[in-house]
């Protein structure tokens, strides 16, 4: 289940500098997610640039919300809503395994956190990409996948090792 603010779908991808209000901005919200869906929960995490200090990112404060299961899913959602969150319908094939969508998330950004020389390179290349694509956001984030596909696989092997 994906749920998301609305977001801006056209113009230029636009990479900010990092701000120091996005740890606070996603407290805020956290609080209001486990307000209304907290029986729910499992963990509720700060992902994507934003959760990452000193990383320059879209303004975009990305939370990942870890449920049991999809069997309430429609009471979540129709919860979530109330808070200006939109249900993104997606196909259970399009995530085939979610806990490893999870751990995915997860280790990146805390390799990111723990390497900031890697975390500078990845705001070298957003920054090279965003201004390479402009307004297309698909082609922004298709070029990207290389790199968080490496990242991400340097991260799960190096907590296993």
């Amino acid at each position: 289940m994906a749920l998301t603010m609305p977001l801006p779908t056209d113009g230029p991808v636009v990479i900010a500098d990092c701000n120091p209000e996005w740890p606070r901005v996603y407290e805020e919200e956290r609080a209001r997610i486990v307000e209304a869906i907290g029986g729910w929960l499992v963990d509720i995490q700060h992902v994507g640039s934003t959760s990452v200090p000193g990383l320059a990112a879209k303004p975009v404060v990305d939370i990942m919300p870890g449920m049991h299961g999809l069997d309430d899913a429609e009471q979540i959602i129709a919860s979530l809503e109330t808070l200006g969150y939109e249900h993104v319908p997606a196909s259970r094939d399009d995530i085939p395994d979610r806990r490893d969508f999870w751990k995915r998330h997860i280790a990146f950004r805390d390799y990111l956190r723990a390497h900031p020389e890697t975390a500078a390179e990845y705001a070298a290349l957003k920054r090279r990409l965003a201004a390479q694509y402009g307004s297309d956001r698909l082609g922004y984030v298709n070029a990207k996948t290389d790199f968080i596909r490496s990242v991400e696989e340097l991260a799960l092997a190096s907590e296993f090792s």
